[in-house]
């Protein structure tokens, strides 16, 4: 029994790694992975308490969908 769950165990470990590797290499992941870091460089401005450059090149805005544009 204890040989049969460490089998399935490394399966589905295996299958997981596979599964992950093609979700991060996915452009969908690339460009969450980027506003997020955008969305975190900009709390960190504030809560420091430093202003933000207002670069219309760097700048994030929403339209009525809900949905991030740059």
């Amino acid at each position: 029994m204890k040989y049969r769950d460490a089998i399935f165990a490394t399966i589905a470990l295996a299958a997981t790694s596979v599964a992950l590797a093609g979700v991060v290499y996915t452009d969908a992941y690339s460009h969450a992975a980027k506003a997020e870091v955008h969305g975190v460089r900009a709390l960190t401005l504030v809560a420091s308490g430093d202003e933000i450059a207002c670069d219309p090149a760097t700048m994030l805005s929403s339209n009525e969908s809900g949905t991030v544009q740059q």
